[in-house]
């Protein structure tokens, strides 16, 4: 039995905790903030509840199999999870409306084309089959394997299979997922959805991959998931499961430093300056906070991800019958919107109209009453530091833009309105201390290695990353992974090749 200390008590590092409890190791947990979860938090006020952090799940397996793994509850017998359907609502600003279904291939189709036309549909599901081709080549060596230094290069080439163009001149630029809208799909409110997928999970589909195209395909196949109560019952659920293997929880105990034994981990040293011994060390968190506290573990800094904006509302007047749990409203304006949130150029809140996601859960637990409702507002934007979140007029001027933009969505907002609470990048950055609040996306196939996150094993013996800032990248899903992947190299070796 070994003895590991975890740095953060995030999601990623709950997963390994966990795990690594289970399978009979000493685990003990060290968390800057109050609380567990990470960016997995709620918001409570008024008899209103709210996430503040992602909204639904995706890939629902992972966690399933984290709890099959590490008790004798399911994931089902732990909280209450349902489907979303439909699995969205999408509106533009030429009036164009409709709802996908979750999980359809032929209801997705039926709904594009009575949208937008005949053709659209089938459109859409030819780029999901490529996308799907995407999935089946990079599921195991991306999501479910260490990401090893011999398979960096393979993983840098774009496994998507674009449609070539007709031309007389062979094209030098790289096929990124804005070209494969544009050239694939045709219809620019086709190309503005597959462009809001990579915009939600904070990517620039200007210069991501084609194989970002998996993202909408996984949505599509596995679906959206929602827990009644708000996913902070997700992290609720996981932090329970750790206790009961008794895994031990040290709340506003910053860690400050690493301590090494013969070029080994050894242990963390804690803000009060007291010492934690230990065989191994996981650590779950941003990586200007690794390298403060172990200079030179982790790899060359990344740039800063992009953020999330939420405008939490409390209304007055029930929730209609009919109304969709998550909607897209699209902006007017994408090449505005991405310029401002990924450059070139300053940063800035700017005048540009932002994509919003506008969640609308009906779950009486989120309410204080049946004739109220909680609403929450989504928009991803630049970190803090390109834009200074923390100014109050820029944030409260931007908030009205995200009301404005959500009244297309919930007529009547404004006369509806309690108040309404506001979250920012900089609040992130408070919260979870990742620099600017950014919030990392899932890794992905191409660009070079660009869209890949550091290994889970690190230049230290016995030190480990998972999270999203480690391999495989952000988002729920991607986070417990990196906890599997975290505890079978420390159960199994260094040699381990990953989950059959």
């Amino acid at each position: 039995m070994a003895r590991i200390a975890v740095i953060g008590a995030g999601m990623g590092a709950m997963a390994a905790a966990a795990r690594l409890a289970v399978a009979g190791h000493r685990v003990a947990v060290y968390e800057r903030a109050g609380t567990y979860g990470g960016g997995v938090g709620r918001l409570a006020r008024d008899g209103f509840v709210f996430d503040t952090g992602p909204g639904l799940l995706h890939l629902p397996a992972v966690y399933r199999d984290l709890f099959v793994k590490t008790g004798k509850e399911s994931l089902e017998q732990s909280l209450e999870l349902s489907q979303v359907d439909p699995a969205s609502r999408h509106l533009f600003a030429d009036g164009t409306d409709f709802r996908l279904p979750n999980a359809s291939r032929a209801g997705v189709v039926a709904a594009l084309d009575g949208a937008l036309g005949a053709g659209a549909g089938e459109r859409w599901s030819e780029l999901i089959n490529r996308a799907r081709e995407v999935w089946d080549a990079t599921r195991r060596p991306l999501l479910e394997e260490p990401l090893r230094a011999e398979r960096v290069e393979a993983l840098g080439r774009d496994p998507y299979p674009a449609v070539r163009r007709r031309s007389l001149f062979r094209r030098a630029a790289p096929v990124t997922l804005a070209s494969v809208a544009g050239h694939e799909l045709k219809d620019p409110r086709l190309a503005a959805l597959l462009e809001s997928c990579a915009l939600a999970y904070g990517l620039d589909p200007r210069r991501a991959p084609a194989s970002a195209a998996v993202l909408p395909y996984m949505e599509q196949t596995f679906g959206s998931w929602y827990v009644s109560g708000g996913m902070r019952g997700l992290a609720d659920a996981l932090y329970e499961r750790c206790l009961a293997r008794r895994v031990e929880f040290f709340f506003g105990a910053a860690v400050s430093g690493l301590v090494e034994k013969d070029g080994r981990a050894a242990g963390v040293r804690l803000a009060d300056g007291s010492v934690a011994e230990a065989d191994m060390v996981v650590a779950g968190v941003s990586p200007g906070q690794l390298e403060a506290i172990a200079p030179g573990a982790d790899a060359p800094a990344a740039p800063v991800p992009a953020g999330r904006f939420h405008v939490f509302l409390a209304l007055s007047g029930a929730r209609p019958e009919g109304t969709v749990h998550r909607t897209v409203v699209h902006g007017g304006d994408r090449t505005a919107e991405v310029d401002a949130v990924f450059g070139p150029g300053p940063a800035g809140a700017g005048s540009y109209g932002p994509t919003v996601t506008v969640l609308r859960p009906d779950d009486p637990a989120t309410r204080p009453d049946e004739e109220h409702e909680a609403v929450t507002l989504t928009a991803t934007v630049a970190p803090h530091g390109r834009v200074d979140w923390s100014e109050e007029a820029t944030a409260a001027a931007f908030a009205d833009r995200l009301v404005a933009a959500a009244e297309a969505a919930i007529p009547g907002l404004r006369e509806r309105s309690l108040w309404r609470e506001v979250r920012t990048p900089a609040d992130t950055e408070a919260a979870t201390g990742a620099e600017g609040g950014g919030v990392p996306a899932p890794v992905l196939a191409g660009g070079e290695g660009a869209f890949l996150r550091p290994g889970n094993a690190t230049a230290v013996p016995g030190l480990y990353r998972a999270g999203g800032f480690a391999h495989p990248g952000g988002g729920l899903a991607h986070a417990g992974m990196s906890g599997a992947l975290v505890a079978g190299l420390i159960v199994d070796g260094a040699d381990w090749r990953g989950s059959q």
